[in-house]
């Protein structure tokens, strides 16, 4: 059986192809620490202003430079919409909807997650740099969905 030449040059490009497509997911995966989301804690949306973190949503020191952020959405804000925090410190939300999908994403950081009513969202980012860094709601959720946003406030240390 011959096989022409190309078809040797189809079959090298797509063997190309395909490494190229699997060094990109391991840099993803590795370098970058992009996974899969796993098990997470489900909650009735309905009873989430009366569940323990979320009754009182805002940023918690769990240990120097550590945070967690416990961060409701809702028709059309966040709660708190102002966080807070010393640069080099490493933040860990936990956000949730009480109504529709919402999306939260902070630029300048990785941190990008899609807040289903009913699943605890789980992200971590360091902020290192002092500035403002915007959040949004990256998820169409409404006639006011423009105005969903807040801000990660990273201040430079004493």
């Amino acid at each position: 059986m011959r096989v022409e030449p190309y078809e040797k040059v189809w079959m090298a490009l797509s063997a190309v192809m395909l490494l190229g497509f699997l060094g990109a997911i391991s840099v993803s995966v590795f370098v970058h620490g992009i996974s899969l989301p796993g098990a997470t804690p489900r909650l009735d949306p309905r009873t989430v202003p009366q569940e323990p973190h979320f009754a009182s949503p805002g940023i918690y020191q769990t240990a120097p430079g550590e945070y967690e952020v416990y961060l409701v959405s809702m028709l059309w804000s966040f709660v708190p919409n102002e966080i807070r925090v010393p640069a080099g410190a490493r933040v860990t939300f936990y956000a949730i909807s009480q109504d529709v999908t919402h999306g939260l994403a902070i630029h300048g950081t990785n941190l990008n997650l899609m807040l289903i009513p009913g699943l605890v969202g789980t992200g971590t980012a360091k902020f290192d740099k002092p500035g403002e860094y915007l959040f949004i709601c990256h998820e169409y959720c409404g006639l006011a969905h423009q105005t969903m946003a807040g801000k990660v406030i990273v201040e430079a240390k004493p």
